[in-house]
């Protein structure tokens, strides 16, 4: 069974256990590397501002009660736009529903916030984690992202959201 629980600053102890879970296990798909997250970067402070951006929403999945996923929502550049971030799935959860509750979540969050477009942003070469975002509607732009750690661009996916 798939459980989504919605996290707020006070989850943070959660919510590292699954992003460095996530950098660790695919350090390939992300923006942050591990190391950042470690050391004098592994900070209640720190976690807890993570998790307080304004405006933001933030989703832990559990799979038969047990942390399986996450994901966020935060308010993007310009009004109407929100970016999904810091999507991640475990291994264990691959395969069953997890990626498409998570995304579908925070697409659902961001049309009840009026948002007209989620955007995100993919490792090139991520083809599982981009079969679940066209399997929701979303579009590559064309447009490069930010630099990956290992000098690689993201791609920038966008969907348009008609409740907006």
């Amino acid at each position: 069974m798939i459980e989504l629980q919605v996290v707020t600053a006070d989850d943070w102890p959660t919510w590292r256990e699954l992003r460095l879970a996530a950098l660790a296990e695919a350090p390939y798909a992300f923006g942050s590397r591990l190391a950042d997250w470690q050391g004098e970067g592994d900070t209640e402070e720190r976690w807890r501002a993570r998790l307080d951006i304004a405006g933001s929403y933030h989703l832990i999945a559990l799979l038969d009660g047990k942390p399986a996923g996450m994901a966020g929502g935060v308010p993007g550049p310009r009004d109407g736009l929100v970016e999904l971030i810091s999507m991640w799935v475990g291994t264990r959860a691959r395969g069953r529903g997890v990626g498409d509750r998570l995304v579908g979540a925070v697409g659902e969050w961001a049309v009840r916030g009026r948002a007209t477009v989620l955007q995100l942003a993919v490792a090139p070469g991520n083809e599982h984690a981009l079969a679940l975002y066209r399997r929701h509607g979303f579009q590559d732009t064309g447009q490069a992202g930010d630099v990956l750690p290992d000098g690689r661009r993201e791609r920038v996916l966008v969907k348009r959201l008609s409740a907006g």
